[in-house]
């Protein structure tokens, strides 16, 4: 895990460049999102599940070297990695994906 400072700057680790600033979002701006970070999953039977308790482990379906997904309101948005901020976890974006098409009414 990567540990960066609280608060401070974390330029491009490739360009060392900081990102362009995004255009104003005006009203939206105070529009609330449910930002969610996906490390893995796993697929258990009930009775596996029941039988765990403190101490216990599973493995998840996704590699320790491999980018997690960062999804904003159950949308798949970007790619990241796992950092220290200080004593609690954060998440640096390392790739944007495209957004998925607008939905139309229905």
């Amino acid at each position: 895990m990567n540990a960066i400072s609280p608060g401070a700057f974390t330029p491009d680790p490739d360009t060392h460049a900081a990102t362009p600033p995004r255009p104003g979002l005006g009203a939206l701006g105070a529009v609330e999102v449910r930002l969610t970070v996906e490390v893995g999953a796993a697929k258990m039977t009930l009775s596996a599940l029941a039988a765990l308790g403190p101490g216990a482990t599973f493995e998840l379906d996704r590699r320790t070297d491999e980018r997690i997904d960062i999804l904003v309101n159950d949308q798949l948005l970007a790619k990241g990695e796992v950092v220290a901020i200080g004593d609690r976890f954060g998440v640096r974006i390392l790739e944007l994906l495209p957004m998925p098409a607008a939905r139309g009414p229905a």
